[in-house]
C-alpha cells in the first residue's frame, strides 16, 4: 500500500464514505427498477394499458429481459 502520510486516515475515510454512497445508490436503482417492474406488470394484469400501444396490441418485454 502506498504511503498516505499524516492524511491517511481522512483519504481512507473519504473513500469508504464514497463507496457506501454509490453502493447505496446502485442498490436503490435496482430496487425501484423491481418494483416499478412488479407495478407495470400488476396494472397489466388489470388490463391496463399503455395508451401507445393501441387496441389489442401485446407489450413486449423490455430489450434484454426474459418476461
Amino acid at each position: 500500500m502506498p504511503d498516505l502520510g499524516p492524511h491517511a486516515v481522512f483519504i481512507l475515510a473519504a473513500y469508504a464514505v464514497t463507496f457506501a454512497a454509490v453502493a447505496a445508490l446502485a442498490l436503490a436503482i435496482v430496487a425501484d427498477d423491481r418494483r416499478q417492474r412488479r407495478l407495470i406488470a400488476e396494472l397489466e394484469a388489470r388490463g391496463i394499458r399503455r395508451r401507445s400501444a393501441g387496441p389489442g396490441h401485446k407489450t413486449k418485454p423490455a430489450r434484454g429481459r426474459k418476461p
